[in-house]
């Protein structure tokens, strides 16, 4: 996927033109590219909350799959292996191998891998845009105006019917995380659900590690 830059506008733009007969600048585009961002995060970010299915592959992380809640920066997720509640603050992670539960204060960087959804926060300040789209889909890339940014590019893939999205990329230590999202729906979420419920574990060991 090709970067735009000042140095090679005026080419790409007039690739662009002969391949898709758009006429924008890299302004417009750049522009264009933010609207569609803003709508996606209008839809992830409901009052009520919202839920998917996720497919997550990392060279650096490991590959997971399962379903995933989110209300605000709140965010449930759950895998075969293991189970975190997020309410925005704490941060508990059961370990189904070993009944176990972490209880922690998460960085930054640790929410933007746990959590896909996170980008909605991100993407706001410290990165420029371009877009690109197909017949079905837009893909925005974002990369890191901030050199202090723990993630340095990210691809986000939109879908134009529903301003969903269905695919986050994004690159830390110059490895890439991808999350595959499918099937997300508004569902009105309680924050309870957000939270470890020791009762629901009841023979699971509590961790602080805070």
């Amino acid at each position: 996927m090709t970067i735009i830059n000042k140095k090679n506008m005026k080419k790409i733009v007039f690739a662009l033109l002969m391949i898709s007969g758009l006429l924008m600048t890299t302004t417009m585009r750049a522009q264009s590219a933010k609207q569609v961002l803003d709508k996606c995060a209008a839809k992830v970010s409901s009052r009520d909350g919202v839920q998917a299915d996720f497919t997550m592959t990392s060279a650096q992380y490991g590959d997971a799959s399962g379903k995933i809640a989110v209300k605000g920066k709140m965010f449930h997720a759950s895998t075969p292996m293991a189970t975190l509640w997020f309410d925005g603050k704490t941060l508990w992670t059961y370990m189904s191998k070993n009944e176990e539960v972490n209880v922690t204060t998460p960085s930054e960087t640790q929410l933007q891998v746990l959590n896909p959804y996170n980008f909605v926060n991100m993407y706001k300040k410290g990165y420029e845009y371009t877009m690109t789209q197909s017949a079905s889909a837009f893909t925005v890339h974002l990369t890191a105006t901030d050199q202090s940014r723990r993630v340095k590019e990210m691809f986000i893939t939109i879908d134009k019917k529903t301003y969903n999205p269905t695919e986050v990329k994004l690159l830390q230590k110059q490895k890439w995380t991808s999350f595959v999202i499918s099937n997300l729906t508004t569902s009105k979420l309680s924050d309870a659900e957000f939270r470890f419920n020791s009762k629901d574990f009841p023979t699971a060991e509590v961790i602080d590690l805070r």
